[in-house]
This record gives C-alpha cells, structure tokens and sequence, in this order.
C-alpha cells in the first residue's frame, strides 16, 4: 500500500459522500430500537454466545425471522466477527449495508487492527475518509497499537499525522498512543518527547513511558520517572509495578526490588497474580531464588507466567535440579506449558546432563505442537548437545526450515563441545558462505574449537576475520582469542592481545593465568593474579583453580597452599571438588605424599574421582605403590568410566616390578570392559591434519618413518639418552625399546622432521600426558636436531629446545 493513500482523499472536515440530512434522519431513527428487536430470543441467543460456532447457530433463526436487517443485529454481528477474527464474515455483513453508521465503520476498523495485515486496516481507514467518516479518537489508537507491535515507524508517523490533522494533539489517550508507538519502535526520545508536552498526564501515559524506558533496556531512567510520578502526586497502580519490576531485574537491585515489594504490601497488590509473578521473577533473577519461591508458595493463583518465572529462576540461579521438580509440579497440577516453559525446561536438563527427562521435554513439545517454534528448537538442539547426542541435535538442526542465527551458533556449539572440531568448523564456514553474518556468539563457539586443534595458521585466520568482521573490540570474542593463542602454543602473543584490550572481564583474567600456567610459567601466573587482585575486578572460583593449577605445574607449593586459604577467607568463595583436586595435584607432584592423603583424610566433603586421581597420578610420578593401591581402590569404588586411572596403578605396579599385580588390573579391565585410551598425536602441514596412533603403519609415509626413527634413535643414544623401558614387561629388552620409539608423539615428530625445513618449529598435540621416556627422548631429539618441539599433552605444554624443556621435568 503506498504511503500517499493516508493523506491523497481530500481533508476530512470538507466534502461528502453522504448527506447529512439522511444521515442525521437514518442515526435518530435507529437509536431507537423497537422492542421486539431486543427483546426477541435470537437477540438474547447472540447475547449469551460465546463462541463462533454459537453465532452460526443463530444466524439462520434471524433470517427466518427477518431481523438481518435490523441495525441491532447488524452492528450485533459485525462485532462478533470482529471479536472472533473472522473478517471476511464481518465484511459482508457491513457491505450491503445502505446507509453505514459511523459506529460500524468504527467497528471494522477495530477489527481490521486486531485480526488482519496493516495494509488491510490501513486501506479500510482510507476508505473511511473517502465515505466522508470523521474517524473517532479511538481509531487512530487501534492503527497506532498495531504500527507499534510491528515496529512500522514509518507509517506509525503517518498516522501520528493524520491525528494532529483531526484536532487530537492534546488528546490525553490519542498521544498516549503515540508514546507507545515510538516507545515500541524503539525511538524512545521521541517518546518521551510527546510524553512530555502532554497538557496533562493520567496513569495510563505515565504507564506508557515508564514501560517504554524498561523496555528499552532503560531502567534507571525508568525508575527515575517512578520517583517523579509519585511528586506529581500520581500513585503507582499494578501495571506501574509490572512494568518497573523487570527493569529492578535487569540492573540487579534488589534493595529497590524489596521498596517495591513493600509498596504492593502496603497498596494490597500481592493478591494480582501478575505483580506477584513479576516479583517471583525479580527475586529469582537478582539470585534470591529463595524468596521468590515463598512468594511463589504463596500464590492461591498461579498463571503458566508463574510457573515459568520458578523454573527459569531455578536454571539461572544454577538448580537446574529444582527447576525440573517445579517442572514436573506444573505439570501434575494440569498446568499448560508455553514455549518458554518448554525452553526452560530444556535447558535444565541440559545442565544435569538427563538425557531421559531432555527427550521427554521433547516429547511435550512436539505434543504442544511447538516444533515449528525456532526459538524451541533451538533449545533442543543446545540440550541434546549438552547431552552428548549431537547426532539428534545435527538431525533436528538439518529438518529446521527457517534456520536463525541463534540456531547456527547453537549446532556449532554443540559440535564444538563434542569435540567434533572439523564439523564445528565446516558449519561455520556453510554458515558464512550463506549470507548470515557471524555474531559475538559464533565467534566465542568457532574459536574454541580451533583452539582445541592447537593451529597456529587457523588460528590466525579466526583473529583475522574477527577483525573484518568488526568484532575485535568485543571483549568476549578477545578473551576467547586470547585463550586460543594460549592453547595453540603462543602464550606471548596471548599476552600483547590481553594487554591491548581496553575492558577485561574476570574470565579474561582467568584465561591468560591459565595460559601461563598450563606453559609453565607460574610465576608470571601469580604476579598477574596479584595484579587482578589489586584492580576493581574480583577473583572468582575459577580464577583460583587457575592460579592452583599454575602453582601446580611449576612446583610453586607454598603459594598455593597460601591461595587454597585465602579463597574462603579473603573472599568467601567456598572450596569446589576441582580446587581439592589441585591441591592434591600440588602436594603430589612435589612428593609430598603423605601430606596429600593426609589433606584428602581431612577433606570437610566426600573426595570425588578427580582427587583420588591426582593422588594416583603423583603416586606414578613418585613409584609409591602403597599410597597408590589405597588411592586406586577409593577411586575405584566410585565407578570412573576412564580407564586411564587402571592403566596409572598398572604402570605404578610396573614400576616396582610387582607384575602379578598388574595382572589383576589387567584382568579387572576386562572383566569390566574397560579399554586403555590409544594415544593420538596430531600435527598440521601444509592445510593437511596428519593424525598417530602409537605402533600403526597406515600412513603414506609410514615406511620413510619408521626407518628415520631408527636413525634418530642411534644418534639420541650417542648424545647420552638412555631408554626407561621398566614399566613393560614380559618382552625382551629391544622390543620394549620398539614399543617406546613408535608412541605416537615420536611417529608425529619424525614425520615432522622429514617433512618440514630446518628452523621451523614443531607443534604437536597429544590426547594423553606425554610419558617419561617420551620426554626424555624428546629433549634429545631437540638437542641433536636443532629443532624446536612444542608438545600440548593433555595437561599442559612442554617447549623442547637444545635439550631441555620448558617444564623443568616437573609435570
């Protein structure tokens, strides 16, 4: 519809297509209706329906009776159309109709604005002003509500227009309307300009404005106008509360949550479901999820608003526990669930890990017919990816008829967190190559992955096109970045990108110490935790257990018994499985054994599989078989899946020549189908992976390997490498020392050194920690071979160069 047609008819006051003496004759004759119009069953009928189908029923007994041409029934049935949406019903009632009251004209409109595409409601108020209708107040807010809820600026103005042309400029309702057109269409400057040259303000516009400023994201502002409402002495009513309560949410509050709370004890509101619900949800979203479920408790009416304010409240605040109970409650309780319900409940299952209750969700989905809801969908695809089920997730996402960005970052996600790299990878670039632009959210879900693949030429790439893209500034995408150089070997360039980023939050903190501890350098570890402390950002959870791994991996144990102390002391933050788990890690690999199970005796909460691990793993490192076999034994009362922790205890048996023992592990792997995890070493050459498994001779080259590998062990053993083979056994002495040259770091490194010229450095990166021989090996491979190796195990990085490592052979 082109924009001209609102202002092409002539003006409103001049012109007529309808006499004024038939109109005047027609409204004073059928304002009065004859009684037996009224008073007739079929009038009573019409009254008392309630549904489409009950009009229909009496439409055929006011023909028969020959009422249909009564204005009674006329305007009767033109408004019930309108009220159940059938238009095209309701235009053919009125379009016979000879000589048109304003009323119906009125009425169509209204149900044109509720029930049809504006272009429709927009040609019918044209029509209007053709018929020589002079629009009543009421129907410039319908078309402005609609140009609002569609965000059609443009048009909104148009109408915005015409309202001043018809004398309504100082309309308390008619400019009420235009602050809440702007206010929708997020022109909140112009709202609150019309807002303020209003001659008088009552409740409504003040509702209006206030609403407009939460709802763009405005709060203070918001909660400012509350305050100047009240000096200008009007009281906030339920929908002022509703509105304000999300914006005390948004800013976190809660002190000024709790006024409000008061103020609707005092003004008896606590009884309006919706206010209730509203402060459900402010309690729960500012984390106090247990106020708000007394509220919730004592609510005699809940709506599915309530019941979805719990659950999300729950999930936020990290219960996604509860969250499923309240779930399940809403349930029993004949309680109909919403999207957002269904999302919620997703998402919580998500975070347990429940596969079983995840499908069940699903299950009501698809019941509630809500599959083609993206945003659903969506939330399906994160939970079955969470659930370790991409495969589902990768099915759901392929059957998704209008994909949105959300849904990409969600399955590029998913991949990423399945350890699917390539898949992560490849979505990304199908994505891209489709015309939709990556956002904050994709980049913090691609870089990861890359990070995982510890490529440098890739990893140059990601920063390079966060630049194009514009997102360099962002402090998400740079803190992921940031990590990305840290896993993939270059802790310096890490560093010059922390120190060019202008915010920092906690988490990039976290990611550069963790950096320089898994590289080895405690010490710059501790002197950048020391900064942080002496900043306004505060330490949190994660930040300690990055600081205690890099404590850890460099020996540095009196710090980190001093950090595990201050954590609760200095800062509340209470001591998770994971931070047990390093200080066993750091007591452990400094020998101090008996410390260490002294520390895991004393624990003030059940030890868990990762700390009876370290234990096991500093038992390995030090050849205590005693403390490693009452290690093993409480770890394996826990049922770990990994079955690297039997093949910990069987090297520790080896060591000390007990092999009967190892034996037993072995033979217990068995019974419990427990497989030893092969080790995988992977290196890029040349836009090629090139993948190892230790002993395999499927690569091309494997021949050319093989036979290097020979040659470079002759000239390691003349430069004074000598071959620890104690932990094989029942093979002759050459065989073990075959079985340790073709570990897959070794296969990886000589098809390196083969394959690549000399200065260029080696980057490898290993599934499981890098053994004892291998290290040693490797040092002398660096030495002899003048090349530098850089090897990411599982725990951490060894930079090999002239003979030594950047771990001390401490790791």
């Amino acid at each position: 519809m082109s924009s001209q047609l609102l202002t092409s008819p002539p003006p409103l006051t001049t012109g007529a297509t309808r006499t004024p003496k038939s109109h005047s004759h027609t409204l004073s004759q059928r304002t009065q209706i004859p009684p037996h119009v009224y008073k007739h069953p079929a009038a009573i009928l019409l009254e008392l329906s309630t549904s489409i189908k009950e009009v229909y029923q009496v439409l055929p007994h006011i023909i028969k009776s020959n009422l249909y041409s009564e204005h009674y029934f006329q305007t009767k049935l033109l408004s019930l159309f309108c009220n159940h949406g059938c238009i095209s019903e309701a235009a053919r009632v009125f379009e016979p109709i000879e000589d048109k009251l304003d009323v119906l004209y009125y009425t169509l409109l209204k149900g044109y604005a509720k029930n049809s595409s504006l272009n429709e409601a927009l040609s019918f108020f044209v029509r209007m002003k053709v018929d020589n209708v002079k629009p009543a107040v009421y129907n410039f807010t319908y078309l402005l509500k609609v140009c609002g809820d569609k965000g059609e600026l443009r048009r909104g103005k148009e109408i915005h227009g015409q309202l001043i042309k018809n004398g309504f400029s100082s309309n308390v309702f008619a400019m009420t309307g235009v602050v809440n057109l702007y206010a929708k269409c997020r022109q909140i400057e112009e709202a609150y300009k019309m807002f303020d040259r209003l001659p008088e303000r009552d409740l409504v516009s003040w509702n209006t404005i206030i609403s407009g400023f939460a709802q763009n994201g405005l709060a203070k502002l918001a909660l400012g106008l509350v305050i100047r409402m009240q000096d200008e002495e009007q009281r906030p009513d339920s929908i002022t509360l509703v509105s304000i309560l999300p914006a005390v949410t948004d800013m976190g509050l809660v002190r000024i949550g709790k006024a409000v709370h008061g103020y609707v004890l005092r003004a008896g509101f606590e009884r309006l479901v919706n206010v209730s619900t509203a402060l459900v949800d402010m309690y729960s979203k500012c984390g106090f999820v247990g106020i708000g479920r007394l509220i919730f408790d004592g609510m005699k009416q809940r709506t599915a608003v309530s019941w979805n304010s719990m659950i999300v409240g729950y999930v936020q605040s990290g219960d996604a526990e509860q969250a499923v109970v309240i779930f399940q409650k809403m349930l029993d309780e004949g309680v109909q669930p919403t999207d957002v319900t269904i999302m919620a409940a997703a998402r919580a299952c998500a975070d347990l890990g429940d596969l079983d209750c995840g499908m069940f969700v699903h299950k009501l989905s698809d019941q509630l017919k809500l599959g083609s809801n993206v945003s659903v969908t969506n939330s399906l695809i994160s939970m079955y990816s969470k659930c370790k089920r991409v495969d589902i997730a990768a099915d759901m996402f392929g059957k998704l008829g209008s994909k949105t960005l959300v849904s990409w970052n969600a399955m590029i996600l998913g991949f990423a967190q399945n350890g699917r790299v390539n898949d992560a990878l490849n979505y990304f670039y199908e994505m891209y190559t489709g015309n939709m632009r990556p956002d904050t959210y994709t980049m913090v879900s691609v870089i990861p992955a890359l990070a995982e693949l510890s490529v440098t030429r890739l990893a140059k790439w990601i920063h390079g096109f966060c630049i194009r893209s514009y997102l360099d500034d962002d402090v998400f995408v740079m803190t992921a970045l940031v990590d990305m150089y840290a896993k993939c070997g270059a802790i310096h360039t890490a560093r010059k990108l922390f120190d060019m980023m202008n915010e920092r939050h906690v988490t990039t903190w976290n990611a550069m110490i963790d950096g320089y501890g898994t590289h080895g350098h405690g010490k710059a570890a501790v002197e950048l935790f020391n900064e942080m402390k002496r900043g306004n950002i505060k330490p949190n959870d994660v930040t300690f257990l990055c600081v205690l791994s890099a404590c850890s991996h460099s020996g540095m144990v009196e710090e980190g018994l001093s950090y595990f102390t201050s954590m609760k002391k200095d800062y509340g933050i209470e001591p998770a499985m994971d931070h047990y788990g390093a200080m066993v890690d750091i007591l452990g690999r400094a020998g101090r054994l008996e410390e260490a199970w002294n520390f895991i005796q004393k624990m003030p909460v059940e030890p868990e599989i990762n700390v009876y691990g370290a234990m096991l793993g500093a038992c390995k490192i030090h050849k205590n078989a005693e403390l490693g076999e009452k290690a093993a034994d409480k770890l394996f009362a826990l049922n770990p899946d990994e079955g690297g922790y039997h093949v910990l205890l069987a090297n520790i048996y080896a060591t000390s020549s007990m092999w009967d023992k190892v034996a037993k592990v072995r033979t217990m792997m068995k019974k419990k189908g427990i497989q030893k995890t092969p080790g995988c070493s992977v290196l890029e050459l040349k836009n090629e992976v090139h993948s190892f498994y230790s002993g395999t001779t499927n690569h091309p080259q494997s021949g050319k390997i093989y036979a290097y590998l020979e040659e470079l062990g002759d000239k390691i053993k003349a430069a004074g490498y000598v071959p620890d083979t104690s932990s094989i056994h029942d093979v002759e002495d050459d065989i073990k020392e075959q079985l340790n040259s073709t570990h897959s770091e070794r296969l990886a490194i000589a098809f390196a050194l083969l394959n690549t010229s000399q200065g260029t450095p080696i980057h490898i990166r290993k599934n499981l920690r890098v053994c004892g021989d291998c290290h040693n090996a490797t040092k002398y491979i660096s030495l002899v071979t003048g090349r530098e190796i850089i090897v990411r195990d599982m725990q951490r990085f060894h930079h090999f160069k002239n003979g030594t490592c950047s771990c001390g052979d401490y790791w």
